[in-house]
């Protein structure tokens, strides 16, 4: 009975678990499917664009801006079509997440974005400003999104800004709605 043991113990207990041929093919197989997926997903950005090449080019800050009326740093969270918050807006990197620093003076809002394209809303373009939840890819809580609505070309534009400090944002929404207003009103006038 002894020897029947030591010969049990003596055997090899289980096979080789480790198939390495078959383990290296299934990571490569995964790392194709993940690059075609990015690939389809960056062709896809590509598309959107291309779709929205009617857009006109985007306007820059004016020399004599004057003096700033308010101005917020924080993150640009990206443009979409207005009243539409899925339909996101890539053309003229109107797409691209950044960093921004906003100011607001008669002639409109500045829009500095390092990294990315600056961009420029005239006073005449501007439509209005609400406090919202989210906009294409970006879901926070319950007004802590400013949105800006204006007008570029034929569309309506809807572009959401997250301020480093939300208290900033109702302050932007009041003096952006005042100023829509004040445009507004003397237009006829002109």
């Amino acid at each position: 009975m002894t020897s029947a043991l030591i010969n049990l113990a003596a055997e090899q207990k289980s096979a080789d678990v480790t198939d390495w041929a078959a383990r290296i093919g299934w990571v490569v197989g995964l790392l194709l499917f993940v690059a075609l997926l990015y690939w389809l997903m960056r062709e896809g950005w590509k598309w959107r664009g291309t779709l929205q090449g009617d857009l006109p080019e985007l306007p820059a800050a004016p020399a004599e801006s004057g003096e700033p009326t308010l101005t917020m740093s924080g993150r640009y969270h990206g443009s979409t079509t207005a009243g539409q918050w899925l339909d996101r807006i890539v053309a003229h990197g109107l797409g691209t997440r950044s960093r921004a620093e906003l100011t607001l003076t008669e002639q409109g809002v500045a829009v500095v974005r390092p990294g990315a394209q600056d961009f420029f809303i005239p006073a005449a373009a501007l439509r209005g400003a609400r406090l919202d939840k989210g906009i294409a890819g970006k879901v926070l809580a319950e007004g802590g999104l400013l949105v800006i609505t204006w007008q570029h070309g034929e569309k309506l534009i809807d572009s959401g800004f997250r301020s480093d400090r939300a208290a900033e944002h109702s302050a932007w929404t009041e003096a952006l709605t005042t100023q829509h207003h004040l445009n507004h009103d003397t237009e006829g006038a002109r």
